[in-house]
């Protein structure tokens, strides 16, 4: 499968699937409004939101930004039916290089804890869990 993905920047067009994916991967809170998400990346630095297609259909989904201390990793999503396929690790290879073109040394994400799936994900792609407690706060409620 490799060899047909293609990986490009969001485009407009993409927004419907996009949001079906994140939902299909059960990315979506009530929280979080994807569209105002997706608006957010978009006004903010668009070409880190990255679409992968298989055979012209969305299969993949990362948001990718750089706050010039780090970079995060965000909404990674690949198609249930096609996990295991190289997918997730194409995806997190191009937001990995876009990162680098930016000149960001060290990429954070965070991952629920109970998701024994993901977290195995990114230790079998060499992330670690780093010593530290992730705090937010929300400052724009979506809903």
């Amino acid at each position: 499968m490799a060899a047909s993905l293609q990986i490009r920047e969001f485009i407009e067009t993409d927004r419907e699937a996009v949001i079906a994916l994140w939902t299909a991967c059960e990315l979506v809170r009530p929280w979080n409004d994807p569209n105002k998400d997706i608006d957010r990346k978009l006004a903010h630095s668009p070409a880190g939101l990255l679409v992968a297609l298989l055979e012209d259909q969305i299969v993949g989904v990362v948001m990718v930004g750089y706050d010039g201390h780090r970079g995060w990793v965000n909404y990674l999503a690949s198609e249930p039916n096609n996990r295991r396929a190289g997918i997730g690790r194409a995806l997190m290879d191009a937001a990995e290089a876009h990162l680098l073109e930016l000149g960001c040394p060290k990429v954070n994400l965070q991952i629920r804890a109970s998701n024994d799936q993901v977290v195995a994900f990114y230790r079998q792609i060499e992330y670690a869990q780093d010593n530290v407690l992730s705090m937010g706060r929300r400052l724009i409620p979506d809903g």
